[in-house]
């Protein structure tokens, strides 16, 4: 039997708990306007009956992370647009348990998404909730993954996607967004994004993928509970609820979406309690907010950085309220180098390449380990966001050229000798 849906048909704000209706687009991506006018924007998200709800509603026959589609905000007629994404592994790495001293540390890898990025689970809600509303295009401002994912989507579903982006971005990036036939256009300026994007949503219809106020509130609501499911993954596999779940953000879609995700299983009776969320961003407006004790989060001074997919000097307050919740922190991670170094030990003491982005989680992991901020019997989950191959050149400039021998075992010898002592080796002698 398919399971009814939980979703109500409403979106509430998360600051000042207004409400609604589904679809109210002029807030998709734009947030509460009470909240607006008073200087503290803040996203509206959907509303679930979770009463009596005993574990978590399941259909098999659904694709996807829509096998839980009674917890996401859609229709149950309307067909979900999936190319196969979420059922990601938890990778446990314990090499690098052992040399922090901590329980367990584990990364949720979302690189073997779709387009190698958890945005994927964003963009396939989205995208169909797109479907389910007749949306003549869509639209989002990205830097990359995000922009990647709903063009992947909007090409499966067949809807016009145009992406709006910066010239700085590397070219991977570009090309993974215009190979799904998005019509990709960069502008100078960052915020010209949304203020383009919100006179497309308001003069022509088109949906907003992603964020168009400014200061930022977040994505489209419907997509940010794609992201609950990473909660519900981990617990199914993990068979508990970590102490500690570590994410990578910018405006804390993820954040948010993965808090709303164990809530909904501590509702069920799946979990007993919620993990200490942590977010790690490269200048801190999170981080800055909570020491302060305010609603808004940024603006903070930032300068150019390798972890560029989330090197914001604006938070959320949606990001601020999962972390306020759970007791958590946020983790200023700004150094280029510390962040470059982590990506390469990663892949050495794991086998694991995560774009620089993502890697920002496991420095934070280390800071805390480190000051003891978290207990030696603590079980860590790192969210791994992305692939490091949509960034092969930072990482590329941090490794030797690779030399050509001559093919005798002695050369082979030479080679790997010196290799060893530039720290380029392979394996336990290798590493630094």
């Amino acid at each position: 039997m398919t399971p009814v849906s939980r979703y109500l048909g409403r979106l509430a704000c998360q600051r000042c708990s207004t409400t609604y209706p589904d679809p109210s687009l002029e807030l998709a991506g734009r947030g509460c306007p009470a909240c607006e006018k008073e200087g503290a924007p803040a996203n509206v998200l959907p509303v679930y009956d979770l009463g009596g709800l005993r574990g978590l509603p399941c259909d098999p026959a659904q694709p996807g992370l829509f096998r839980h589609r009674a917890l996401l905000p859609l229709d149950g007629a309307t067909p979900a647009v999936s190319l196969g994404e979420g059922g990601t592994p938890l990778v446990p790495l314990p090499r690098t348990a052992e040399r922090l001293g901590l329980g367990a540390v584990l990364v949720k890898d979302e690189t073997r998404n779709p387009t190698w990025s958890y945005k994927d689970r964003l963009a396939a809600v989205a995208v169909t909730k797109a479907v389910e509303l007749g949306a003549p295009a869509v639209v989002v401002a990205s830097t990359g993954n995000h922009g990647a994912a709903v063009a992947a989507y909007a090409a499966r579903a067949g809807l016009p996607c145009v992406v709006l982006t910066v010239a700085s971005v590397p070219a991977t990036m570009k090309t993974l967004m215009q190979v799904y036939g998005a019509r990709v256009v960069a502008l100078e300026n960052p915020p010209d994004r949304w203020r383009l994007m919100r006179r497309l949503v308001e003069e022509r219809g088109w949906l907003a993928m992603s964020g168009h106020a400014d200061p930022p509130v977040g994505s489209i609501p419907y997509g940010v509970d794609g992201y609950k499911t990473i909660a519900y993954e981990i617990v199914a596999d993990l068979g508990r609820t970590p102490d500690h779940v570590v994410v990578p953000v910018a405006y804390a879609d993820g954040l948010a979406g993965i808090r709303r995700g164990f809530a909904d299983l501590v509702e069920s009776g799946l979990a007993d309690r919620m993990p200490v969320l942590v977010a790690a961003e490269p200048f801190g407006p999170h981080h800055a907010a909570l020491a302060a004790g305010t609603d808004t989060a940024g603006p903070v001074p930032i300068t150019p950085s390798v972890a560029f997919s989330i090197a914001s000097p604006y938070g959320t307050f949606q990001g601020l309220a999962a972390l306020r919740a759970t007791g958590g922190r946020a983790v200023p991670v700004p150094d280029d180098a510390r962040i470059l170094d982590a990506q390469g030990r990663l892949g050495r003491e794991a086998g694991l390449y995560l774009e620089a982005s993502s890697v920002t989680a496991l420095v934070a992991v280390e800071d805390l380990a480190g000051s003891g901020a978290l207990p030696a019997d603590a079980t860590v989950v790192v969210v791994g966001t992305s692939t490091g191959l949509k960034d092969v050149g930072a990482t590329a400039a941090t490794l030797p050229p690779v030399p050509v021998v001559e093919p005798t075992p002695a050369a082979l010898d030479r080679e790997l000798a010196a290799l060893d002592r530039r720290g380029g080796g392979l394996g336990p002698e290798g590493e630094r």
